[in-house]
């Protein structure tokens, strides 16, 4: 993405199936017999929620998936993404299945003809994960444990994922790699002028300083990159107490995969985590204790975990600001991390590295001794 056209003409490459096309998709390219069909929310592919008849064997709920024009030009990254899900499933992990099209191929590509030019996209078809986002339930410190347990695991268990196509996740200039904080310059212009722009500016100041120079130093793995609240899903049972306990029951969403390190992941989930906590500061260290008892970070990989989470921040905040600007009509969809976002950020920024550190570190020492604050 060298300019800001370049990004625009990449979201402006969004598909707009309707419902009755998605329908027919399904059916000519997957051989399913469809009810019905639900639009899912989507950044910038279209996702929808397909229905089957009922069979003796087999699911009844899919995801169509449907990736951008930018994205349907590289199918071999899109096939590493469905080999890494089907990976991760044989693993234990919990998610989808990914079906195969007609052909026996995991993704197919369809051309249409929109009037002034014919464009493609890859289709894509998954199983449907039941539960619930955990952005619908407040996070208890275990369970954030939980997700940083779940994190570490993730990308330790794709050390031994091999490819032959795996270098297609090497994606130098995607703007969602948190090694690429520095891009979001050519998108301030959309902040106008005001404090929040004030932060983001010193924080990518910063972030060119201190992360910089330091990349060589993190030890490098391949990133979910996009462990939200709305990609993590969950279900309830009773413990013995009488009362709900929650497991993570679904992993959404591998679009975003690259290279990056293992406190890229870190980071971006604690950052994630603290969108809907009533006591964000404090969530950090409940996530950090989870990652590290999979993966202890190095002193420094700890060092540069604060200005991460800072770096994602601004990441998801700009961005979004900018897909509004392209799609109102999805705004509620894009500034979900908005709402409470430029407060968590700035909290963070007038609170300072030290003072968040030592909460996040002191947090995460607690679970060492057993005593979890």
């Amino acid at each position: 993405m060298s300019s800001g056209n370049d990004q625009q003409s990449e979201a402006l490459s969004k598909p707009t199936f309707s419902e009755e096309q998605a329908s027919a998709l399904a059916e000519s390219v997957f051989g399913l017999k469809v009810s019905k069909v639900q639009p899912l929310p989507s950044y910038d592919d279209q996702n929808f929620h397909v229905y089957v008849s009922k069979t003796k064997d087999g699911p009844t709920e899919y995801v169509l998936k449907i990736s951008n024009t930018k994205a349907s030009k590289n199918p071999d990254r899109i096939e590493v993404q469905n080999d890494i899900i089907m990976f991760l499933k044989a693993a234990g992990f919990p998610t989808s299945s990914v079906c195969r099209a007609k052909g026996d191929n995991t993704a197919s590509l369809v051309s249409v003809d929109s009037g002034s030019e014919i464009k493609s996209y890859l289709v894509r078809l998954l199983t449907y994960l039941p539960g619930r986002p955990i952005a619908e339930i407040p996070i208890s410190p275990q369970l954030l444990y939980e997700i940083g347990k779940l994190a570490a695991k993730l990308d330790k268990t794709l050390q031994k994922f091999h490819h032959p196509k795996l270098s297609s996740l090497h994606r130098k200039n995607f703007i969602w790699n948190l090694k690429n904080v520095p891009l979001l310059e050519k998108y301030l212009y959309v902040l106008g002028q005001n404090r929040n722009r004030e932060i983001v500016e010193h924080v990518i100041h910063l972030f060119k300083e201190e992360v910089m120079t330091k990349l060589s130093h993190f030890r490098e793995c391949i990133n979910h990159g996009d462990l939200n609240d709305h990609n993590i899903l969950i279900e309830s049972s009773k413990s013995a107490s009488g009362n709900a306990e929650y497991q993570v029951s679904g992993i959404l969403d591998f679009d975003d995969m690259s290279y990056g390190y293992y406190v890229f992941e870190l980071a971006i989930t604690i950052m994630y985590m603290m969108i809907e906590s009533k006591n964000p500061i404090q969530v950090g260290g409940h996530v950090l204790a989870g990652f590290e008892s999979i993966t202890p970070l190095t002193a420094v990989e700890k060092g540069a975990l604060f200005l991460l989470v800072c770096s994602r921040f601004c990441q998801s905040l700009v961005m979004a600001a900018y897909s509004c600007q392209l799609y109102p009509e999805n705004k509620d969809y894009f500034m979900v991390t908005a709402k409470t976002g430029w407060k968590h950020l700035q909290q963070m920024f007038d609170m300072g590295q030290k003072a968040v550190e030592e909460i996040w570190f002191e947090t995460a020492k607690s679970y060492e001794s057993g005593i979890s604050m």
